[in-house]
């Protein structure tokens, strides 16, 4: 982008400004970008509905390890459309026991009335985790729909038939 300046402004000496930095920028690596941001997704699942046994690494292929660790202007080769069914598998498992430990968490926040839902996650009104596994489930390649029958399965299990039914 070009950059209107006044002629006052020329000659004026002194430290780089933030602009001129932030466009001697390189430009980040968008996919890898989002890689980050749904490995961050997981860790924040996990941490949040107290997942034990996920390891988030595991859920991940080689190609997709090392990109972690690879600078964000960098161009670095992800994990294509074909994934080994036994990291797909482990994929599918981590989403059903987001979808299972949310719902759990706000059946129990039902049967104790007097903790609000914001009580329990002060920091995340609104936020729908069944939904944010669905949403996770394209970027780790497994079907929306299954994650959305064992939620819906998981409200009829625990009573919440109502919901269920919606």
């Amino acid at each position: 982008p070009v950059l209107e300046t006044e002629d006052a402004w020329v000659s004026v000496e002194g430290p780089v400004s933030i602009v001129e930095l932030a466009l001697e920028q390189k430009r980040v690596h968008y996919p890898l970008v989002e890689h980050q941001f749904v490995l961050c997704t997981i860790l924040y699942a996990n941490m949040r509905l107290s997942l034990k046994s996920v390891k988030p690494l595991s859920l991940f292929d080689s190609k997709g390890k090392n990109a972690f660790f690879k600078d964000l202007t960098s161009i670095q080769l992800l994990p294509s459309g074909d994934m080994d069914p036994d990291v797909l598998s482990i994929r599918q498992q981590f989403l059903l026991k987001v979808v299972s430990a949310a719902v759990q968490t706000l059946c129990s926040s039902q049967k104790d009335r007097e903790a609000s839902e914001e009580e329990y996650f002060p920091f995340e009104k609104g936020k729908n985790w069944p939904t944010l596994a669905a949403d996770l489930a394209q970027y780790l390649q497994i079907s929306e729909d299954l994650v959305r029958r064992h939620y819906v399965c998981e409200l009829y299990s625990y009573g919440m038939d109502h919901l269920g039914e919606e």
